[in-house]
């Protein structure tokens, strides 16, 4: 994602419970992100295996993206900066 031609990324990425994901941004920008909705809701079982918590903990930042498990599950960069995930 670019915002005035800075180019956005993740820095830090903190579990605080009950699929809360605290997001540190690159320019400064904090988000508390809820993906409990999101995964709730999905039908897909290689998504919903992330209901499961321990899983859901092996989140990692690769490259300024969040990810799991080599990229079987992300999210756009700008929809978490925009703390903007529908299930």
């Amino acid at each position: 994602m670019i915002l005035d031609e800075q180019v956005i990324t993740i820095i830090s990425a903190e579990y605080v419970g009950e699929y809360k994901i605290k997001l540190s941004f690159n320019d400064n920008t904090i988000q508390l992100v809820d993906l409990f909705p999101f995964l709730n809701s999905s039908l897909n079982p290689l998504i919903r295996k992330y209901l499961d918590k321990q899983e859901f903990r092996k989140f990692k930042i690769d490259n300024g993206d969040l990810e799991w498990n080599d990229y079987d599950l992300c999210f756009p960069i700008a929809d978490l900066y925009e703390n903007n995930i529908k299930p």
